[in-house]
Order: structure tokens, then C-alpha cells, then sequence
């Protein structure tokens, strides 16, 4: 399987949707087993909320902030192109004061955690 930017950035933005009224700033780009991969160009403004699986971000073009709120704290990771940032699932984050030009693979992957553990944990 390959994924380019060329051939997925066309379709952003897709549909509007609750979190993206103005069109989805992402699209599939390839699905395998509980892998998925997406190309995400938030634009100016990054609406994602917390996902119910583990994401890798791998940065391909543009630079900003990530910011991780972590039980202990938030955590702010300046960031550019072929960075690698991880966020477990369930964990708020977002891109902040990026560059016109930044878009990202995601990739989602792992067992989708919406079910609590025994415990109440996600």
C-alpha cells in the first residue's frame, strides 16, 4: 500500500460535520487491522477532541505547538517537519500557532478504548 500527500490533500476539507462545520480537516488514507491512516490539515484552527485509540502523528510539512493535557499538568512540544509526536487514547490535545502550510500523517492504532476497564478507567 502507499498514501501520498499529493493524492489525499485534494480531499481536505471533506464533508462539514459537528466538530468540523466548515468541512472534515482530514481523510483516510489507508486501513488495515486496527491501523488506520489519515492526512489531517487542521487550518488555522485544530477542533479534534480526545480519540478512543493511540495516535502517532508523523509531521510532514509546517511547524507549531502540541499541546498534551496530562493529569499532571499541560505540556506544550514545539514541533516541525519529520517530527514523530505520540498521544495515548482518551489524552485532550491539539495543534496551536501553526503555519498555513502544516498538515500531518496520523496514524490510529491498538484496541479502540471506548468500553472503561474495570475500575472506571479508559
Amino acid at each position: 500500500m502507499k498514501a501520498t500527500v499529493a493524492e489525499y490533500l485534494p480531499k481536505i476539507p471533506g464533508p462539514p460535520n459537528e466538530t468540523w462545520p466548515q468541512g472534515a480537516r482530514s481523510t483516510v488514507a489507508m486501513e488495515r487491522g486496527s491501523m488506520q491512516l489519515r492526512l489531517f490539515a487542521p487550518g488555522a484552527f485544530d477542533r479534534q477532541q480526545p480519540h478512543t485509540r493511540d495516535e502517532l502523528y508523523v509531521v510532514i510539512e509546517g511547524s507549531g505547538t502540541f499541546v498534551v493535557d496530562h493529569a499532571a499538568g499541560t505540556e506544550h512540544i514545539a514541533f516541525g517537519p519529520h517530527d514523530v509526536l505520540f498521544v495515548a487514547a482518551h489524552v485532550p490535545h491539539r495543534f496551536v500557532g501553526t503555519t498555513p502550510d502544516f498538515k500531518t500523517w496520523v496514524v490510529f492504532y491498538g484496541p479502540d478504548r471506548s468500553e472503561p476497564e474495570p475500575g472506571g478507567k479508559k
